[in-house]
C-alpha cells in the first residue's frame, strides 16, 4: 500500500487549492480525462477476447490503417469530454480537422489536443500502448473554439501527459508544477499516486532508436550514434540500446530511468515522422517539467509554431544533457 493514499481526484483538487481565482472547471477537465483513461484501459486488457483486435478497413488522416482499437479509443475520449461544457474544441490525430463540440452543448475555455492510441499497431503483440493528450486554453474570440485554437505552440500548453496501458495502467501529468504519475488500482477503480514529482537523471546511458534507418540518417545523426557507441569509461559510453517501438513505452522508460529517445529526420522523412501536436507537443512539455529536453534537432520542440493539424517533426527528447549533446551533431557543430 503507498505510504500516502492519493487519489488522483485529490491531487487535482489539491493543486487547484493553490490558485484561489480557480473555477474548478480546468481541474474537473483533468478527471474527464481520467475517467475516459479507465474506459479505455478497460477494454485494452479485453483484447484478445472481444473483437476490437485487427483493422476497421478505413484509413486515417495520415494514409494509415486504423485500428478497431484506435477507433474505439478515439470515440470513448470524445463522448467522455463532449458534453462537459469545459471544452470549446477538441483535435485528434485520427481525424482530418478539428472537432467541433456539438452544437446542444455548452462550450468552456480549454482545447483538447489528443492521440487516442499512441502504439497501437503492437497490440496484437501485447505490447505496451498509451494515450497522449495536451490542453491549452481558448484563444479565438468567439464563443466555439476554431483552428487557431488548436495550433499554439507547445509553450502555452496548459498540461499534458499520457496514459500508458503496460503491465499496469499508469497516467502521468503535468499542470506545470511537477510531473506524477498515477497507478490505477482495478480493485478501487481509481488512480493512486505512484510516482511524485518525477525528476529525470540529467543525462544516463540509454539510447532508443529504429536503428533500421540507419540507411537513411543524416550525417550528424551518424556521428553522434558512432559517439555513444564508443566506449569511454569516464562518461559511462558506450550506451545500451533500449528500443520498444511504442513512443510512450519508450518514453516512459526514459523519463523513470534516464536516456535519450530520438525519432530525426531522414531521407525518407525529411520533415520528420512525429506529429507535432499530438505526440511531440505533450510529451515535449512533460518532460522538460521533469528537468529533461526535447528538440526537432535544430530548435526547442515547445518553441515550434504550428501551421497544420498534422503537422510532423524530428524528435530527440530524453534526459538534458543528452539531448544537448545530440543538438551539437545534429547542427554540425560536432
Amino acid at each position: 500500500m503507498p505510504k500516502r493514499l492519493m487519489t488522483i481526484e485529490r491531487h487535482i483538487i489539491e493543486q487547484q487549492k493553490q490558485f484561489p481565482a480557480a473555477t474548478g472547471e480546468f481541474s474537473a477537465l483533468l478527471y474527464d480525462i481520467a475517467f475516459a483513461a479507465k474506459i479505455i484501459s478497460r477494454d485494452v486488457r479485453k483484447a484478445g477476447l472481444v473483437d476490437i483486435l485487427g483493422y476497421t478497413g478505413s484509413e486515417n488522416v495520415q494514409g494509415e490503417q486504423v485500428r478497431k482499437l484506435d477507433e474505439f479509443a478515439d470515440d470513448v475520449i470524445f463522448k467522455a469530454m463532449d458534453h462537459t461544457g469545459r471544452l470549446c474544441v477538441m483535435a485528434c490525430e485520427e481525424r482530418e480537422d478539428v472537432i467541433p463540440i456539438p452544437d446542444e452543448f455548452k462550450c468552456g475555455h480549454y482545447v483538447l489536443l489528443y492521440d487516442p492510441l499512441d502504439g497501437s499497431s503492437n497490440i496484437d503483440a501485447n505490447v505496451s500502448i498509451g494515450t497522449i493528450f495536451s490542453i491549452h486554453r481558448k484563444i479565438s474570440a468567439g464563443e466555439r473554439g476554431m483552428k487557431e485554437d488548436c495550433l499554439q505552440p507547445g509553450h502555452k500548453q496548459v498540461a499534458a501527459g499520457y496514459v500508458i496501458y503496460g503491465s499496469s495502467t499508469l497516467l502521468v501529468y503535468t499542470a506545470g508544477r511537477g510531473v506524477h504519475g498515477f497507478t490505477l488500482d482495478p480493485s478501487v477503480g481509481e488512480f493512486l499516486l505512484s510516482h511524485e514529482n518525477i525528476q529525470i537523471p540529467q543525462r544516463a546511458t540509454i539510447y532508443s532508436v529504429n536503428e533500421g534507418n540507419t540507411h537513411n540518417w543524416e550525417e550528424g545523426m551518424k556521428r553522434y550514434m558512432a559517439h555513444i557507441k564508443t566506449p569511454d569509461q569516464a562518461t559511462g559510453r558506450p550506451y545500451s540500446s533500449r528500443y520498444i517501438g511504442s513512443l510512450v513505452a519508450d518514453f516512459h522508460r526514459n523519463l523513470l530511468y534516464g536516456g535519450i529517445f530520438l525519432y530525426p529526420a531522414d531521407k525518407k522523412s525529411p520533415k520528420g515522422k512525429l506529429r507535432v501536436l499530438y505526440e511531440a507537443n505533450p510529451l515535449a512539455f512533460v518532460v522538460e517539467h521533469a528537468g529533461g529536453a526535447a528538440s526537432n534537432g535544430q530548435q526547442r520542440i515547445l518553441d515550434i509554431q504550428p501551421t497544420d493539424l498534422h503537422q510532423r517533426t524530428p524528435l530527440i527528447i530524453g534526459s538534458h544533457d543528452d539531448v544537448k549533446e545530440a543538438e551539437e551533431f545534429l547542427q554540425g557543430k560536432r
